[in-house]
């Protein structure tokens, strides 16, 4: 089994819809650290799991952005996680890193 994992950071605001009063319902920031985590019993005929690229490309398509107006569902770090498995081919786990101790990690199996 061949095991890829791919760390980035993006910048992304959100606004939380949630059914208890906080801070966090307002439209606010955070640099978020993302680890994608891509596992395949094979190499595809360029010998990788996936491009390094191809989850870049993927992520960024959340850096510098709303997230309201991307995920179709609540943009917690549970549901971007939830976003980014969904995407990316051959991606088994995420960890999606909010704040400095607020980490979420999805394992998808």
């Amino acid at each position: 089994m061949y095991y890829l994992e791919k760390e980035l950071e993006i910048s992304a605001s959100h606004k939380l819809q949630l059914d208890y009063e906080s801070k966090c319902s307002e439209l606010h920031g955070h640099n978020w650290k993302i680890v994608v985590y891509c596992k395949s019993e094979k190499l595809d005929r360029n010998g990788v799991v996936i491009d390094f690229t191809t989850i870049k490309q993927i992520v960024n398509e959340l850096d510098h952005a709303n997230l309201n107006d991307i995920l179709e569902y609540n943009p917690t770090a549970e549901n971007i996680a939830r976003w980014l498995v969904e995407r990316i081919p051959y991606c088994y786990k995420v960890s999606v890193q909010e704040t400095e101790g607020n980490k979420i990690i999805l394992d998808a199996y």
